[in-house]
């Protein structure tokens, strides 16, 4: 009798370490995702350093998918921390704040002056704000208030991506400019955008939406510059036409007759 309480204590011991390896290492997988995150971004930092500009959009692009992918698992798996929510912050400030804004500062207007530099930094400054916004809201939300941060880098790393040639004329240049104050002050900006968070790909039309990816993800390999661009300026534009939208309704709403006047 003694021996077999010995065996089941035994088993019991080896069953609950078992189990304590196996969650921390379901706890550490989202983390190297993001510590790939942050390897993508450094990448990305010393790409632009040697000029090579195109290396450096496509970590900005690597680093965005996993940036994606450390948060869906971390749900799937219920391997979501503090520690870890910190841990995407820092990462995201490196790949999608400092990367982006160092590398079209370098490529696109370098020699423009202060204005131009300002764009850049503030880019970087509205995305961290961006970012302390996003971990003292609601992890529920059904839309993003105010671009996301990776939006926004993604937006960066598709232009790069597809001219390759930083620009020569003083207009494009200062186009680029402006696109970078535009795309900081969406990040602190109060429109909404569509969250991916929320978006399962088994519920409803389940074949359509592997269909639609599907096709996403050819277009991306036969024809990333087009394909991500285009991609990166739809939801840049989504929440502007959205509020544009929402606005027209607004006064519509109020300037449209009152029924009993009618009468």
């Amino acid at each position: 009798m003694n021996l077999q309480d010995n065996d089941n204590r035994s088993r019991r011991f080896f069953l609950a370490r078992r189990t304590r390896k196996l969650k921390r290492t379901v706890f550490i997988i989202p983390s190297l995702f993001t510590v790939g995150n942050i390897f993508a971004g450094f990448y990305s930092i010393l790409a632009t350093y040697h000029g090579e500009y195109n290396r450096a959009a496509l970590a900005i692009g690597i680093a965005v998918v996993l940036d994606g992918l450390d948060g869906r698992i971390a749900r799937m798996t219920g391997a979501t921390s503090a520690f870890g929510l910190q841990l995407d912050s820092l990462a995201d400030i490196i790949s999608f704040g400092v990367a982006p804004s160092v590398l079209i500062y370098s490529w696109g207007f370098e020699d423009l002056g202060n204005f131009a530099r300002f764009s850049a930094f503030l880019f970087l400054i509205c995305g961290a704000m961006r970012l302390a916004r996003f971990n003292v809201q609601s992890m529920e939300m059904k839309h993003f208030v105010g671009m996301p941060i990776p939006a926004g880098a993604g937006m960066i790393a598709a232009i790069v991506h597809f001219f390759g040639t930083p620009p020569d004329s003083i207009a494009a240049k200062s186009l680029l400019v402006g696109m970078t104050y535009l795309l900081a002050l969406l990040m602190i900006s109060s429109i909404r955008f569509f969250s991916f968070k929320k978006l399962h790909l088994s519920k409803g039309k389940s074949h359509l939406n592997v269909l639609a990816l599907a096709v996403i993800i050819a277009g991306i390999v036969l024809y990333s510059e087009i394909v991500l661009l285009i991609i990166a300026s739809i939801y840049a534009l989504s929440g502007l036409v959205g509020r544009i939208i929402q606005e027209i309704r607004r006064v519509l709403g109020r300037t449209s007759p009152d029924p009993d006047d009618a009468e």
